[in-house]
């Protein structure tokens, strides 16, 4: 049998490897177009992208996660302005908090059918119980939205940088008890939110 040929490693990509697992730590800022994580590095599964990972990469216009990740970092994807769309695949367990921020042109989050933590509504990233609105893309055209019944968390800068929404219903039947941080920060054409 021929041994499985590794993906080449982006130039652009930083990492690091610990405990015979590889954790994408930082992408060269001038880095453009598409961009494909590997799924092994030097032999070793890739598993995490790290904290703050593509900060400010705003030329990258796609960015492709492989099914050996587990865990997206905090503010992993922050200012990746670039980006319309992204793929979370079924082995993703978590998502730390402000992972897609100020994408500004980011309009549909896509969570694999198999995963078994999150989930996505008409391009709007959930928990799998739909309790927890983790990321309203920023990007999304609408100007109303209305907050599902089930949610009872917003996270922290679910919705920073909407820049399109001028109003924000909370149902009749709303069972949410906590707003995170900066939940609305940047959502500069926002004038109404309405609570049933």
């Amino acid at each position: 049998n021929k041994p499985v040929e590794e993906m080449p490693i982006n130039p652009n990509l930083k990492y690091e490897i610990k405990d015979d697992e590889v954790t994408i730590t930082g992408c060269d800022k001038k880095a453009s177009g598409e961009l494909t994580i590997p799924a092994t590095i030097e032999g070793k599964p890739v598993t995490s992208i790290g904290d703050r990972a593509f900060f400010l990469c705003s030329s990258l216009m796609s960015i492709t996660i492989p099914d050996s990740v587990t865990s997206i970092g905090d503010e992993a994807f922050i200012g990746c302005s670039g980006l319309s769309g992204i793929f979370i695949p079924d082995s993703v367990t978590s998502i730390g908090d402000m992972a897609f921020s100020y994408c500004r042109n980011l309009i549909d989050i896509k969570v694999g059918e198999g995963n078994v933590n999150y989930t996505d509504v008409n391009g709007v990233l959930f928990n799998e119980g739909q309790t927890l609105l983790t990321a309203y893309p920023a990007g999304k055209a609408e100007t109303n939205y209305t907050i599902p019944d089930s949610v009872t968390s917003i996270g922290g800068a679910a919705f920073r940088g909407c820049s399109n929404l001028t109003s924000i219903t909370f149902g009749e039947n709303s069972q949410l008890t906590s707003i995170g941080i900066q939940a609305f920060e940047t959502c500069t054409s926002l004038t109404s939110i309405t609570i049933g």
